[in-house]
């Protein structure tokens, strides 16, 4: 059976405790998203739905905990295209920090280097093709190339044959252990899949504002 990310393997339980899954409490659509504070879970903007509530601590979403209501903060300058896609939620209720509820680091912004060893997670689509979304975390090792600019100067990219898909949106782009990027999108250009992640280093002064 195929669980989550296309290409991917399942993640240990509880092992990317910083992981919140975002869900629509009336149409039930989903996205992903990450604990950058006590207080606030950073996902894509295009992830802006109605009735969010946010869940932390969750290993199968079969079974998910107590939701926390948010106040959502999209970057003004999103247009629901490509650049500025990144959101902050305030929850209405700051969580208590233990093993299975975790911050993950930013960006230092005195230094926009990103390690090559990268990691993308979610509970999104097992298949390109069509939507089968997962219940389990399913997580998948990325290496960047040399050329990680794509199409926007806040966009990092890499192509291949497997990476983030539907319902993987606005998950973390982990590299050397920190939050580098944001699930954005991704496009088929024959047959080879460009997955594209909001640059957080680009949107550093935005968070601080924000979040201050």
């Amino acid at each position: 059976m195929d669980h989550g990310i296309v290409g991917g393997h399942v993640s240990v339980p509880h092992s990317r405790p910083y992981m919140v899954y975002i869900l629509d409490s009336i149409t039930h659509t989903t996205c992903d998203g990450f604990l950058v504070r006590e207080d606030f879970v950073m996902t894509a903007a295009h992830c802006n739905i109605k009735h969010p509530k946010v869940y932390l601590g969750v290993s199968d979403t079969k079974f998910l905990p107590h939701g926390i209501e948010v106040d959502s903060f999209p970057h003004p300058d999103f247009k629901n295209s490509m650049g500025n896609d990144i959101m902050l939620l305030k929850l209405k209720t700051p969580v208590t920090l233990n093993k299975t509820v975790t911050i993950i680091d930013l960006p230092n912004p005195w230094n926009d280097k990103i390690s090559k060893d990268c990691l993308v997670m979610g509970w999104g689509s097992t298949k390109y093709d069509h939507y089968s979304p997962s219940t389990v975390l399913k997580e998948l090792n990325v290496t960047l190339t040399s050329d990680t600019n794509c199409l926007e100067p806040d966009i990092i990219c890499h192509k291949g044959k497997v990476g983030p898909s539907l319902g993987d949106s606005g998950g973390p782009f982990v590299c050397g252990g920190v939050a580098q990027g944001i699930v954005s999108f991704h496009i088929n250009i024959s047959g080879d899949y460009i997955s594209g992640y909001t640059r957080i280093t680009h949107h550093l002064l935005w968070i601080k504002t924000v979040m201050t």
